[in-house]
């Protein structure tokens, strides 16, 4: 094998060829041995602050072009389905630092008041017909542009999880908190590569995209996110 390598032949160990095969982070392995899987932060401080540059310029500039859209929103909802046109709810961030996510309401009012939190679901009866129609462009994202613009989150990383979620994940995969070692995202690798993930399994699942983004994580990976984001949302739109 050093023969090989001394004549530049690539050579890729088990786990790597499995990044390279399905472009995510095997976990399976870890878990049988109950280790804690090293993965090296890529972001740099110079990337990290570019990113951040970006996240600024590009959050108030949609925010500005976006105003006409957020506007027609906020009266459709408020015609359809009346207050609160926003829904906020608290999400973790950077090191698991808690956050307010502001998102247009698509549900209907106190949806969780009976059954406490649920993992939301295509066909979920609680989403109200203008609310299926926000969610089928993604268009209740675009209230956490001001999340980004405040530093909550950034264009691309992980998508932000609720700590009730977060805990029940971490009971079947100790080494969860790991995605939170990156500032969470508007869009990430996860949401390019799997369906919606209702439940845990579905959210372990994305937890290996999420790794692999994680530990490979640049300025041109983010780039290819957000258009493949853009692509899926105009070929299969939400639900």
């Amino acid at each position: 094998l050093y023969n090989h390598k001394l004549k530049g032949i690539e050579i890729y160990d088990s786990e790597a060829f499995y990044e390279i095969l399905t472009r995510k982070f095997p976990i399976s392995h870890y878990l049988a041995k109950k280790e804690v899987p090293y993965i090296g932060v890529s972001f740099n401080p110079l990337f990290r602050n570019f990113k951040r540059m970006v996240d600024i310029a590009g959050a108030f500039l949609l925010l500005l072009i976006l105003f006409p859209l957020f506007l027609v929103i906020f009266i459709l909802i408020n015609l359809t389905s009346g207050k609160p046109v926003f829904f906020i709810q608290e999400r973790l961030g950077l090191n698991q630092k808690p956050f307010k996510l502001v998102k247009f309401r698509t549900m209907i009012k106190e949806a969780e008041s009976q059954n406490g939190p649920q993992w939301a679901s295509k066909n979920d009866e609680r989403v109200t017909k203008l609310g299926r129609f926000l969610r089928r462009f993604r268009l209740d994202e675009l209230p956490q542009l001001i999340n980004v613009l405040r530093g909550d989150l950034s264009f691309v990383g992980p998508r932000p999880i609720r700590r009730y979620f977060a805990d029940l994940i971490e009971e079947k995969i100790p080494f969860y908190s790991l995605r939170f070692t990156v500032k969470p995202g508007l869009t990430g690798w996860a949401q390019v590569h799997y369906d919606y993930g209702g439940s845990i399994e579905g959210h372990i699942e994305k937890f290996q995209y999420d790794l692999y983004y994680i530990k490979r994580a640049s300025l041109f990976l983010d780039l290819f996110i957000i258009l493949k984001t853009l692509q899926t949302i105009i070929r299969r739109p939400g639900y």
